[in-house]
């Protein structure tokens, strides 16, 4: 058997804040790959053992190279990659959160807390950052980049 991840307390203190704070389901879709993906399975166990602690959350699993058009409708270059996306009725709606490797030390709380905004639907920005937001005329491209210390 393999070993988890997340032992029982982080599991205790993270079911805590999902039973509060998830509202709707989010849907994360995993992309691994089967060649020269050093953090796929650990990362796949991740988000296996975080989705199992809400039934708001699901899993979706994909290969890049399998589901190349599913990597390609989604943005997703690098495995493992993560997709969190709000789970509809009619379908996913993708508000473009992306992880690129094993979100473990730091990015672990990062990925907690994206889950919990994607299920409320709404990202908390203040109606003037909203406002500035809305002014823009070209998509723009933010990206956070973490490297283990």
């Amino acid at each position: 058997m393999v070993n988890q991840l997340l032992n029982d307390d982080i599991v205790r203190q993270v079911k805590e804040v999902f039973d509060k704070q998830l509202t709707k389901p989010v849907e994360i879709l995993f992309f691994g790959s089967q060649d020269d993906c050093e953090h796929c399975e650990d990362t796949r166990q991740l988000v296996e053992e975080v989705t199992a602690i809400s039934d708001k959350l699901h899993l979706s699993l994909y290969d890049l190279a399998d589901d190349a058009e599913m990597a390609q409708q989604y943005h997703v270059t690098m495995t493992p990659g993560l997709v969190i996306t709000a789970q509809e009725e009619n379908g996913n709606i993708d508000y473009g959160i992306r992880y690129a490797g094993i979100p473990s030390g730091y990015e672990f709380s990062s990925l907690i807390q994206d889950l919990i905004l994607v299920s409320g639907r709404d990202s908390g920005l203040a109606p003037e950052t909203r406002a500035a937001l809305a002014e823009l005329k070209q998509p723009v491209l933010l990206q956070v980049f973490v490297t283990p210390t």
